[in-house]
Formats: C-alpha cells, structure tokens, sequence
C-alpha cells in the first residue's frame, strides 16, 4: 500500500484548516503552536502512518501551499502526487 509524505510551505498557507478539516485519515492538524511569519495558524503533518497520499488536502488547499508524495513500497523514493 502506498504512504504518503506531506510538506507545507508556511510562506504561502493562510491558515484556513481546510487541509486538516477535509483528511480523513487525520494525518494533518492545527495545534495551535505554530504560527506563521505572517501569524497565520499553520498546520502540521503529525500521523504520518495514516497518509496514504490521496492528495485531498492538497486538492482542498485555496493557496496551494500543500503538496503530496507518493511513497510506494518498491520504489526508491517519494513521487509528487
């Protein structure tokens, strides 16, 4: 089965929490800790065992700041969704 690895840029999120409101394996939170330079909420990717990189938060994100891997088993490394 395939994982996936998330990254979000922190210059372009806005903090809206779709991403972490539309998974729903729950792989991406807002703790509430972090903050932006701008003081935006930014989230985190914490369960990283649940993503199977369905790339829904990245679809769901307006600012494009999310982007998925795929990491299948047999290949070496991670592959853009």
């Amino acid at each position: 089965m395939a994982k996936g690895e998330i990254t979000i840029d922190e210059t372009m999120c806005q903090g809206c929490g779709y991403c972490a409101r539309f998974c729903s394996r729950g792989c991406i939170v807002i703790s509430g800790d972090k903050m932006s330079t701008r003081g935006y909420l930014v989230p985190v990717f914490a369960n990283h065992e649940n993503c199977n990189a369905c790339a829904v938060c990245g679809w769901m994100c307006p600012h494009m700041a999310v982007e998925v891997y795929k990491i299948e088993e047999e290949e070496e490394g991670p592959v853009k969704s």
